[in-house]
């Protein structure tokens, strides 16, 4: 997939939780290219429309939808291939650090450039209903691949019995993913702003890591 590959952090996702349409991605080339031309529509802040994206394509309706499946599928593809790199940049710039103070940093990162891309921030705001569905309950592949891209964290930064094993690596990837969640997402969630500030207290709180 066209996303930022060779570190191992880009990986895990899509070892944890392959889809249909990932394969497809990965295999066929008239696949490639419909979800490349739908990730750079989202990029531009677009909303991706199956119909215009067939005729950019020169295909009918048919022949998208047999490619990838429903728009859901798709979206959730092309969102997850900008997570990708968002992880690895912020893997790569927290590498002075080591175990909890770097699972904040990676973790930090992360909810900064959900909060601060706008093409993703646009996406929120105009399906706000999809956007919570599809990033946040198993409706599509991507918060199983959140969760094994944390946990896989957990375990690297913390060891099998992170906290003084007060919890095993699942139960605190859970937590930590719901913690930035609720931050990333706090306008749709609570009505509040979202906030990389109040995040990264969180994260500091949860790891027991002074500031």
């Amino acid at each position: 997939m066209s996303t930022t590959v060779g570190a191992p952090i880009a990986q895990v996702g899509l070892v944890a939780a392959p889809s249909l349409l990932s394969e497809r991605i990965e295999a066929r080339p008239e696949v490639m290219r419909a979800f490349q031309s739908a990730r750079e529509a989202f990029i531009a802040g677009n909303r991706i429309s199956m119909g215009e994206l067939a005729a950019d394509l020169g295909v009918d309706r048919t022949s998208l939808f047999r490619w990838v499946g429903n728009r859901d599928a798709l979206l959730g593809e092309v969102l997850w291939s900008l997570a990708v790199p968002t992880f690895v940049q912020a893997e790569q710039a927290s590498s002075h650090l080591s175990g909890a103070p770097r699972l904040v940093a990676i973790l930090t990162d992360f909810v900064d450039g959900l909060i601060n891309a706008t093409y993703f921030r646009t996406f929120l705001r105009r399906e706000p209903a999809r956007a919570l569905r599809l990033l946040t309950t198993k409706e599509s592949p991507i918060q199983r691949r959140y969760l094994a891209t944390v946990e896989w964290l957990v375990r690297r930064e913390l060891g099998e019995s992170p906290l003084g094993g007060a919890i095993d690596p699942a139960g605190l990837a859970y937590l930590l993913s719901r913690v930035s969640e609720s931050f990333s997402y706090a306008d749709l969630i609570s009505g509040d702003e979202p906030s990389v500030e109040r995040a990264s207290v969180a994260f500091r709180l949860l790891l027991r890591v002074d500031a």
